[in-house]
């Protein structure tokens, strides 16, 4: 079984709880405080409000029923919708931003699909 680590997000008073493979937390962690240190750059009306990474760690036990883990692939597909449909793409920090989200993105696909051929 795979080493993952765990990500953990506010969104002003809401935590997000995002399991990534091992090697991978970090980018998504360096990623997420890129894209909410740029954000402000962006000056289309739908920029996606961005959760902030505030810690990660090897192992996680959610208690309450109603907090979620959400799959790394699934929050950077997520992610990468959202600033997609920012109006403005001609403006260079969201190109380059999607350019960084469809990488970790790229990464994890082939991550998932190694994993999976390795089961069968």
């Amino acid at each position: 079984m795979p080493k993952m680590r765990y990500v953990i997000l506010q969104q002003h008073q809401e935590l997000q709880f995002v399991e990534m493979p091992e090697e991978y937390a970090y980018q998504l962690s360096a990623l997420n405080l890129r894209l909410n240190k740029e954000i402000d750059k962006l000056t289309a009306d739908n920029v996606p409000d961005l959760p902030l990474a505030i810690a990660e760690c090897d192992s996680l036990e959610l208690l309450r029923e109603e907090l979620m883990l959400e799959s790394g692939l699934n929050y950077i597909n997520r992610l990468e919708r959202a600033f997609a449909a920012v109006q403005e793409q001609k403006n260079y920090p969201l190109i380059s931003l999607l350019t960084e989200i469809r990488a970790l993105q790229a990464q994890l696909e082939q991550w998932y699909e190694e994993e999976e051929e390795g089961v069968h």
